[in-house]
């Protein structure tokens, strides 16, 4: 079953969630490490948890999994056994399943008590859908973090590829993903091998989003235009973009994908300050005006799977549903 597209048939657009390490570093985790965010499925999985809650809070239709960096073999060089390696990729979906279905029965039991008091708005206005969790996939780069994910110049074949995503994938269906979100894929063969990865997991649904260098090509060079069209006959692609990118490409990037498939697309940029792979710090500003300003343009350019990602908030996830979703509470 293609949730993404039921959800954006009824409901118009998925809002996505934002950053999960920005928030996580607000909580005073120090992410200077290998598996970023994941570590915490170790250290501290509850703060996880109390991400995805706020970003439900804001507004999100869609909570993305702390799992970007999470894969076996990672685990393993940290000193975990396979079995245990396996727990922690489990770990991320079930606390993602856990808060939504935690916020899901608190908000329909207020939306219950509202109507029972006449406050709720009226019958007519569009109602919340429930959150997906989407099991984040991220790059074999994100594995090596050594900021590869935004050349792709890893030297491995669509094979090897194959052969990395392939265990993860599956663990992470397992799991009880409702979906996957393959993101910050910064080349063709690497998208390829994963559309393949699909395949031996029928009825399973993926977005395969790519990281952007500028307004018409993704990280390694080649065009997104070119990794639309390939991607379009993919029907287990259930949505095709782009995220961790930065905010003035965002607009020409849609009119390209527009341009060359009929699936949803989807957008989660970052703040709108620059990232250094090489040192792992940011620089410059964030965007100067509401960030549901910018949701507002990339819908009406075609988008329809909106979020954030590396720097945002969860208060920019609640602009975006302001702008694209103002009567829904």
């Amino acid at each position: 079953m293609n949730q993404i597209q039921q959800m954006i048939d009824h409901y118009g657009v998925m809002i996505l969630d934002g950053a999960m390490a920005t928030e996580l570093e607000k909580e005073g985790a120090h992410l200077n490490d290998e598996l970023w965010s994941a570590r915490l499925l170790l250290d501290n999985p509850e703060a996880i948890a109390r991400v995805h809650t706020r970003y439900f809070e804001a507004g999100a239709d869609c909570a993305i999994t702390a799992s970007y960096q999470a894969t076996v073999i990672g685990f393993m060089q940290h000193g975990l056994s396979e079995h245990e390696a396996v727990e922690m990729i489990d770990r991320s979906v079930q606390l993602a399943v856990e808060a939504r279905d935690e916020f899901w029965n608190r908000y329909t039991a207020e939306q219950a008590e509202a109507l029972s008091t006449g406050a709720a708005a009226s019958s007519t206005s569009p109602a919340r859908p429930k959150p997906l969790v989407a099991a984040s996939v991220g790059p074999y780069g994100a594995y090596l973090a050594d900021g590869s994910e935004y050349r792709g110049d890893y030297g491995k074949t669509e094979q090897e590829l194959f052969d990395f995503h392939y265990d993860r994938i599956r663990i992470l269906i397992e799991a009880g993903a409702d979906i996957l979100a393959c993101e910050t894929i910064p080349c063709l063969v690497e998208a390829q091998a994963i559309a393949r990865v699909l395949q031996h997991f029928p009825g399973v649904y993926a977005w395969i989003s790519f990281s952007g260098k500028d307004g018409q090509h993704i990280s390694n060079g080649e065009t997104v235009a070119q990794c639309a069209s390939w991607l379009e006959s993919q029907e287990q692609v259930a949505a095709i973009g782009i995220n961790c990118t930065a905010l003035e490409h965002i607009p020409s990037l849609i009119t390209q994908l527009k341009q060359h498939t009929s699936k949803p697309i989807i957008v989660y940029p970052n703040s709108g300050e620059q990232y250094d792979p090489v040192t792992k710090t940011w620089h410059g500003q964030a965007c100067d005006h509401v960030y549901g300003q910018d949701a507002q343009q990339w819908y009406e350019l075609g988008a329809r799977l909106i979020g954030g990602c590396c720097r945002t908030t969860p208060d920019d996830i609640a602009s975006i549903q302001a702008a694209l979703r103002p009567n829904v509470n």
